[in-house]
């Protein structure tokens, strides 16, 4: 019994030291053309980090925050789910597109960080507000505790805590242990005081619905909508409308 103990601790360490490895094929999916997709680059101090649809003296600024797969202008598709006369600017994450770098949370949460505050600089008179889609929805929430804060947050599609949705999937392994990159949503949100909108997908099968009830649910005042399809489709044209106020 002793030997077997010590065989299933020697098996546990080592799935936990595999975790940042396990996580990365899992969770982060980028690829790298070239292709802008009818977008513009955004720069910031010379280094393109995304992409944009940028209107003159827009009503509102929109930091979007994209899902694990793909590149920043592959998101061309979400453009009609914003108002005609708001700019949109899709931050590309650092391993995505020709970013360089690598993917992880802290990464995100940092990038995120730079092109917020990038842009609240570049447009200080006009509100700023932050849109998350899936695992976006991660830095997006993060973004709650920036100073001075986003004045507004949409999440798409998102979860409460990110383990839990890990755990849905393998329900056979000990995920909150193998997952360093674990955002919590919930937590992040507790000091923010503007509004919040939260899109969930009734037929959602990669972030089941209920994550994004649990998510809007723990926040006083969010405001949540269900859309049909599943987690691919709420850009569809009606299902997702994206503003401010």
């Amino acid at each position: 019994m002793g030997r077997f103990r010590l065989l299933l601790l020697v098996a546990l360490v080592s799935l936990v030291l595999s975790g940042a490895s396990w996580q990365r094929q899992l969770l982060y999916f980028p690829t790298h053309h070239d292709r802008s997709n009818g977008l513009v680059p955004w720069r910031d101090q010379g280094e393109v980090i995304g992409y944009a649809r940028v209107v003159p003296s827009p009503r509102n600024v929109w930091l979007m925050l994209h899902g694990n797969g793909g590149q920043a202008s592959d998101r061309a598709y979400a453009l009609p789910s914003f108002a005609r006369d708001d700019s949109v600017y899709i931050l590309e994450y650092p391993g995505y597109g020709q970013r360089p770098g690598s993917p992880s949370k802290e990464a995100l949460d940092l990038a995120a960080r730079q092109g917020y505050l990038s842009l609240r600089q570049q447009y200080p008179d006009t509100p700023v507000c932050v849109v998350g889609e899936s695992i976006g929805s991660g830095p997006a929430c993060y973004l709650g505790g920036v100073q001075p804060p986003p004045d507004k947050i949409v999440l798409v599609v998102p979860f409460d805590k990110l383990h839990r949705v890990g755990q849905y999937h393998y329900w056979f392994l000990p995920v909150r242990l193998l997952l360093p990159d674990d955002w919590d949503n919930i937590e992040a949100l507790k000091g923010y005081r503007g509004r919040v909108d939260i899109f969930g997908a009734r037929e959602d099968k990669v972030i089941p619905e209920r994550f994004a009830r649990s998510l809007a649910e723990s926040r006083p005042g969010a405001v949540f909508r269900e859309i049909e399809g599943g987690h691919n489709d709420w850009a569809t044209p009606g299902r997702v409308n994206i503003r401010n106020p």
